[in-house]
């Protein structure tokens, strides 16, 4: 008897409080079918009836007639009706919470396979936007310290408040479960303390999920290599491929305009690399334009071993094993 108290007073209190409402309309219900079993013949009818007073709605199919079932009527009212009212209660207000403690990222995630981000900005929320837009269904896992809670609404995003340095965050993330990572740059921190914050959080993620496939973006190019000491599989310097737009800008021939250009390019199609072959072996380049073109494919670049080449002309031949830098439609 102690050991069911014991697991009774353990269980959550939404839990607690089914179990009591359960227990207490099926007394009812029992009670009054043994006390006037010609109008309540079965316990089923007792029981529909202790649910329907409870609740006070009173559909008035099945009444106690006899005065003891009257008594028994008033004490479920006083007790029932009232637990009835605090369990419907509680729930809304547990869910009222649950919903607060969402969107100010307090609930743990518990999918997998998602994609988890670190730091909530123009960028990311830009990232965000293109992901819904091509219906790419991922599941998102925000973790960012400096909002109180996430406004935007966006259903495939699941907010966890905190440090992506602090392993109880890490945890509440599912990071364990998830595909991979992006780190990106705090805006609001000199260019030497955002960089040395991204490669600490690296260094967080990979101690707690080894084979975690992690994105990180740097501001300064001697981080570069610190980052990938760190564990990071891609680093992407920001900076510098913001230097080498404000080059083209400022060097650029009428009317066209190198920021709109590549801006609308990469949000349209994405970088591919396909290897050449038996097919196409032997032939010229010209061959696998027509080839690839076929599917939208645009040839950008080839890598012969190790030799990455944009310098792309008729007379290159082709050879099993050559790799295409390609500009392909973008993944659905």
């Amino acid at each position: 008897m102690q050991s069911l108290i014991r697991l009774y007073f353990q269980m959550p209190l939404f839990l607690r409080l089914l179990t009591t409402v359960l227990f207490t309309m099926s007394l009812f219900g029992l009670i009054i079918h043994i006390i006037e079993p010609q109008n309540f013949p079965t316990f089923f009818d007792g029981l529909w009836w202790a649910f329907v007073t409870g609740a006070t709605v009173g559909y008035g199919d099945y009444v106690p007639l006899s005065a003891t079932g009257k008594i028994i009527a008033i004490l479920l009212i006083l007790s029932g009706g009232g637990l009835l009212t605090f369990y419907m209660a509680t729930v809304s207000a547990s869910t009222v919470k649950h919903e607060h403690d969402l969107s100010e990222g307090k609930v743990a995630f518990k999918g997998s396979d998602h994609l988890v981000i670190i730091g909530w900005n123009e960028r990311t929320r830009h990232l965000i936007n293109m992901l819904d837009a091509q219906n790419l269904h991922e599941r998102i896992v925000l973790i960012d310290q400096s909002m109180n809670q996430l406004l935007d609404n966006h259903s495939s995003v699941h907010f966890v408040r905190g440090s992506a340095t602090n392993e109880e965050i890490l945890e509440q993330a599912n990071l364990n479960e998830a595909r991979m990572a992006i780190i990106t740059a705090d805006p609001s921190l000199e260019e030497e303390h955002s960089d040395q914050a991204v490669i600490h959080q690296i260094v967080s993620l990979k101690g707690h999920h080894p084979g975690l496939f992690i994105i990180a973006e740097v501001l300064t190019e001697r981080q570069k290599i610190n980052a990938e000491r760190a564990g990071a599989n891609t680093v992407i310097r920001s900076n510098d491929f913001m230097s080498s737009l404000f080059y083209q800008e400022l060097y650029r021939n009428d009317p066209v305009k190198p920021f709109e250009l590549l801006l609308g390019l990469l949000t349209e199609r994405q970088f591919h690399e396909e290897k050449i072959k038996e097919d196409l072996a032997g032939k010229s380049i010209m061959n696998a334009f027509q080839h690839f073109l076929k599917d939208h494919y645009q040839i950008i670049g080839i890598k012969k071993g190790e030799d990455l080449s944009f310098d792309l002309h008729p007379d290159i031949v082709l050879e099993e094993g050559d790799v295409l830098v390609v500009f392909s439609p973008l993944r659905k």
